[in-house]
């Protein structure tokens, strides 16, 4: 392992490698595009183990750090300290930040291709799978990932507006997006009002009728995505009681005895709350006061949204019964042939994020939404790197992300160290970029004035007993730094 915890392919940092670095006169000019935790763990590498390399940020957004502000659930502000880190990188005088740039429509990859040595592709994934099927289209039927963005502020989601006036949601996948979806809809408000939730999407939680929320996965409970710790909290939930069919988990104990061991202990919790019978007394303290309740459904495909009499809005799911193929996590979910019908006034799909294409100049895989590459280099294209979810597809966790973004920053140095990068070339960065920006009209966000909107929403908050709260136009953003 290098210096804090970064791996270094093939063992320790190579003989004489700092001092080649010092014996470098010109500093390589690095780009990042995407200030998430792909970017951020991408310019923090390259900063840490090259003594001369500066690093440019663009972000889409006036404001930075991607999923960690826009992703991570309110009610989980320990995942948020990552931003410390952020912001430390963020300030070295050998990195800046630009916001409120959009490349490939303000400038090209192309453009930043002849301005820096390498330029490194991490703007993540910004859209979702679609469920493909009839009445996906109809009204209370919202994507996961645009919920998420509503209740978390981000700018895109904020008219979504969803109808939480059924008593019943279903959420179509089983994975930790959605676990936090359900908690967020049934938690006490009491718990959220402490949270960054934004105002407008707490207010609309006050007046939900929602009080039950199924999962629904095509797979078993040996198949789910999400993690002990996401489980136990719903489970722990105040005022909800978990609703879990025994049946549903017959023989797994035995099945799971040689699994690896997250898989056993989070099947292990699900069997033990599936069996705990109400006159215990924990759990019938947990029911006398719960007015909600969620559960786990297995081995069920949405087949189609049903509509109401008039047609417009969704009244239930037509979900076709599976059996599985196979064993582990390559099972595979086969149809049997019959279905049954969930009756919900609120669908929400979870089925996955998806990275989209940036530019036409640089490869993308349309099938497995991401950039073809090798250790983060772009196939086809020296000096173009990709890292996180848009160079390995939207799964894992933060600490995923940062590892993978350490091995592109890693594929860089060592392209540096191998000459395979040009720094005998002088490249401009952001002097050239920017001259191009002033032609198009526009104009980029600076860190500093990242820290200005930040010390106004954690103001805002404050006064209202919040850590922050969260502004959600980009043009009041704008506005409150004089743009």
């Amino acid at each position: 392992m290098g210096p804090g915890g970064a791996c270094w392919r093939g063992g320790g940092v190579p003989s004489g490698f700092k001092r080649w670095l010092s014996s470098q006169a010109r500093a390589p000019r690095v780009c990042v595009v995407g200030s998430g935790p792909a970017g951020f763990y991408t310019a923090q590498h390259i900063l840490k183990h090259h003594d001369l390399a500066r690093v440019d940020i663009y972000e889409k957004l006036p404001v930075p750090f991607g999923l960690v502000r826009f992703g991570v659930a309110p009610d989980h502000p320990e995942v948020k300290n990552v931003i410390n880190t952020f912001t430390h990188t963020a300030r070295s005088d050998r990195c800046a930040y630009y916001g409120n740039i959009t490349v490939g429509r303000d400038v090209t990859v192309g453009e930043l291709q002849q301005a820096y040595h390498a330029v490194v592709l991490s703007y993540g994934a910004e859209d979702n799978r679609v469920l493909g099927i009839p009445g996906e289209n109809l009204s209370g039927v919202y994507s996961a990932r645009a919920f998420v963005g509503w209740y978390n502020g981000l700018p895109e989601n904020q008219d979504l507006k969803p109808d939480l006036s059924c008593e019943t949601a279903l959420i179509l996948g089983h994975g930790n997006v959605a676990l936090d979806v359900a908690r967020i809809l049934l938690s006490p408000l009491d718990l959220l009002r402490k949270t960054d939730i934004t105002d407008s999407s707490l207010a609309a939680l006050a007046c939900s009728k929602v009080k039950r929320v199924w999962l629904v996965g095509r797979r078993g409970p040996l198949q789910v995505a999400f993690t002990i710790k996401e489980l136990r909290e719903m489970i722990n939930l105040p005022g909800a009681r978990p609703v879990l069919d025994p049946a549903d988990f017959a023989g797994l104990g035995n099945a799971v005895k040689d699994a690896p061991r997250p898989r056993k202990r989070l099947t292990e919790l699900m069997i033990k709350t599936a069996l705990e019978k109400p006159g215990e007394k924990t759990v019938a303290v947990q029911v006398a006061a719960a007015a909600r309740e969620w559960g786990l459904r297995f081995q069920r495909s949405p087949q189609e949204v049903l509509p109401t009499a008039d047609g417009r809005r969704a009244r239930g799911v037509r979900m076709a019964l599976t059996r599985l193929e196979g064993s582990g996590d390559s099972a595979k979910a086969v149809p049997t042939g019959d279905v049954e019908e969930l009756e919900c006034g609120l669908v929400l799909s979870s089925i996955g994020y998806r990275s989209l294409p940036l530019d036409p100049a640089v490869p993308f895989d349309p099938q497995r939404g991401i950039i073809p590459n090798s250790s983060g280099r772009v196939e086809g294209a020296p000096g173009l790197y990709c890292s996180g979810w848009v160079k390995r597809g939207p799964t894992g966790v933060i600490i995923t992300t940062m590892n993978d973004s350490f091995d592109t920053a890693q594929s860089v140095l060592e392209d540096l160290q191998a000459g395979v990068l040009d720094v005998s070339a002088s490249r401009e960065g952001f002097e050239a970029v920017g001259s191009i920006l002033r032609s198009r009209g526009v104009r980029p966000v600076s860190f500093s004035d990242w820290e200005k909107i930040d010390a106004a929403e954690v103001a805002r908050g404050k006064a209202a007993g919040k850590p922050r709260e969260k502004i959600v136009d980009p043009e009041e953003m704008l506005q409150l730094i004089g743009h």
